[in-house]
């Protein structure tokens, strides 16, 4: 039965005065006007930082995508839903990453305008998350709660492999140490626990709509999370074997002095010194990312004596070095053999070297680094300054009998790289360089990817750092051991070797993503179904609603027009 378009108007007249009674926050959001609306995304997106370490406002990591949310409700135009997710990205990134300025300003000698501009562009190059995620929220998907969550997972996704990745800033880790929902990410993984506290945001926004039945829902996933909270599953078991006795060395080398040639020695006494009393008493002794600032070519004498001293201890040495592996250099195609980030287990019951995998952007490597050749100026200097990518495919290495997975640094930060390196292992190690960062929040922020990290594999995880945080890290993310930053000291303790498997060690983040992009087809079938259903299926192709829907797409370019005017009227 075809339906005239004056029925049609009709239907559509008592749809609008059916919500007439509805408290409409949109509504309410849709009065900000255009500048206000991005400054209070900014805003939104900044205080997030003050959820993740070293605060722990774990409250804000739920406010923060709440008002993010609010604000794309009302009908807008792509351009201003664009323009708001970038807002509230750039806010993220400038205050959450400001850290960067400390290796930018006062170890890379960057003037502070130049620091700050970099910082910016930082900001707005990483605010293409979300503002991609708005424009797809505002024009393909009902804008509901589960849309709203499965964007947000699939634009963090996003941030572990585009460009290589930059995975920071994570909604999941704001509740590492919040054991109610973080009992997800043995499961399922930091994306986990992203989507429901999203989920919950989301939903706390309708129910002010007057809309509870989100909200019902996201009760049953957290009760989900709270049973596996009071359960306790034993994911992983402690092995028969009696924990290893560790000592990890904090060298707390200046960075500005560290890679100078006239201090490398002295780094090394420091390191020897800080050591000899932990041979005779440790079943490993760990030094951090780099303790040996050179190429191992280069300090062949110096490791020789040391492993010399571990392997007549019974003691197995883990160390961070620079590593030439001049057996892969090719003089016919190579300019200088490949060098990597590297570590290497020696002296007694120690076996193994392991190389960096992902590499820091501008640190370690040039991105895009063959477009450089297209500048005579620049032309060759990627091969000077970057490091070699390690294969993915490498063995844990050997110690005391057991088999130890190692994470370099950043690295950490990618939790499939890390589920890779955790199999047919017992416990981890990372080891990391933080003082690139001073007193920022950035090495807290590193140390609780860590703790989820052990969350989702179920190891125990050493973490050995030159300044700091160094601790150790047990199976359910706790920390169990640290010492203070910016010491120059040594952690001693224990670490226990744990066999099995968690859910989300076999499987990864895959079930997450299947579910998100699940949830938001259904959402772009759901809209379409509802229009179906208002308008009705045997009008979809009639010239009546085909006039019809010229009309209100009239309609809304007027409404666009109207809005996009009142953005240009200066605020008073």
């Amino acid at each position: 039965m075809r339906l005239s378009t004056q029925s049609l108007q009709q239907r559509l007249s008592q749809d609008k005065k059916a919500n007439t009674g509805k408290l409409s926050l949109a509504s309410l959001t849709e009065k900000i006007p255009f500048i206000p609306s991005l400054i209070i995304a900014w805003i939104a997106g900044a205080v997030f930082t003050f959820s993740l370490a070293p605060y722990g406002y774990w409250v804000l990591a739920l406010l923060s995508p709440a008002v993010l949310y609010a604000l794309l409700l009302p009908k807008m135009t792509d351009k201003r839903a664009f323009a708001i997710g970038e807002a509230y990205g750039m806010g993220l990134w400038c205050v959450g990453a400001f850290w960067l300025y400390t290796s930018i300003h006062t170890y890379g000698d960057t003037p502070m305008p130049l620091a700050l501009l970099a910082i910016g562009g930082m900001g707005l190059l990483m605010g293409l998350f979300h503002a991609l995620m708005a424009v797809l929220f505002n024009r393909f998907v009902g804008k509901q709660p589960f849309a709203f969550a499965s964007l947000w997972v699939l634009q963090e996704w996003l941030k572990t492999w585009v460009l290589t990745g930059f995975p920071w800033l994570f909604v999941g880790y704001a509740f590492t140490e919040q054991y109610w929902l973080s009992s997800l990410a043995p499961v399922f993984g930091v994306f986990a626990i992203t989507f429901v506290a999203v989920l919950l945001s989301a939903s706390f926004i309708e129910t002010l709509r007057r809309r509870a039945e989100f909200l019902v829902v996201t009760a049953g996933l957290l009760l989900v999370s709270v049973m596996l909270w009071l359960i306790d599953p034993q994911w992983t078991q402690a092995k028969d074997n009696k924990p290893l006795k560790v000592a990890m060395i904090q060298g707390n080398i200046p960075q500005d002095i560290k890679w100078l040639t006239e201090y490398q020695n002295e780094t090394l006494e420091i390191y020897a010194k800080l050591s000899q009393k932990e041979w005779q008493t440790q079943d490993m002794v760990i030094w951090p990312e780099s303790s040996i600032p050179m190429f191992q070519t280069q300090a062949w004498g110096f490791i020789t004596q040391v492993a010399k001293v571990a392997y007549d201890n019974d003691t197995t040495w883990v160390t961070g070095i620079p590593f030439k592996d001049e057996l892969a250099y090719k003089p016919e195609t190579d300019p200088y053999p490949p060098f990597y980030n590297s570590v290497v287990a020696l002296g007694a019951k120690g076996e193994g070297l392991y190389k960096k995998q992902r590499l820091v952007p501008f640190g370690e490597y040039i991105p895009l680094e063959g477009m450089l050749n297209l500048f005579p100026n620049l032309a060759g200097s990627q091969e000077i300054m970057s490091y070699s990518r390690g294969s993915n495919k490498q063995q844990p290495l050997k110690v005391q009998d057991n088999n130890m997975g190692v994470a370099v640094c950043y690295e950490v930060a990618y939790p499939e790289t890390t589920r890779h390196n955790a199999k047919n292992t017992d416990f981890l190690l990372t080891i990391s360089n933080d003082a690139w960062f001073g007193t920022s929040a950035g090495p807290l922020q590193h140390l609780q990817m860590v703790q989820m990290r052990s969350l989702e594999t179920g190891r125990w995880f050493l973490r050995a750092t030159n300044t700091g945080v160094t601790a150790i890290i047990n199976e359910k993310g706790q920390i169990i051991q640290q010492v203070p930053q910016f010491e120059r000291t040594v952690l001693r303790g224990e670490v226990q070797s744990r066999i099995g498997e968690t859910p989300f060690m076999k499987l990864g983040e895959l079930p997450m993503l299947i579910v998100s992009v699940i949830l938001i087809i259904l959402s772009v079938l759901g809209q379409r179904a509802k229009i179906l259903a208002i308008y009705g299926k045997d009008s979809e192709n009639s010239p009546e609603m085909q006039e019809l829907s010229k009309v209100l797409v009239m309609s809304n370019r007027i409404k666009r027009d109207d809005v996009e005017k009142k953005d240009e009227k200066p605020v008073t």
